[in-house]
């Protein structure tokens, strides 16, 4: 069972968002707010973000999901949430 407060965001980033440090935008924020999870490209050219925490430092990661790193151009960020699985130890890239 999950701990209390800990929830999971589970976000399709879509636009220019693949080949613009995009993955590495997230993992230093998700990083900076004490977040664990992954981040992967995906094949349609969206990017997928896991993330799992307290619900306001996830809150904030989605702001920043919104507006991406300097060169990317985000168009729509679709945020689902959800119970935390506590799987996760870290943030990091995940391939496949």
């Amino acid at each position: 069972m999950a701990e209390s407060g800990k929830v999971r965001l589970h976000a399709i980033v879509e636009g220019n968002v693949q080949g613009v440090g995009f993955r590495a935008f997230v993992i230093r924020n998700a990083n900076g707010l004490g977040l664990s999870g992954w981040v992967r490209n995906r094949w349609d050219y969206t990017v997928e973000v896991v993330a799992e925490g307290e619900r306001e430092p996830l809150e904030q990661l989605l702001s920043a999901l919104r507006r991406g790193p300097g060169a990317a151009l985000v168009t729509q960020v679709r945020p689902e949430w959800g119970q935390a699985s506590l799987d996760f130890e870290g943030f990091r890239v995940k391939y496949g």
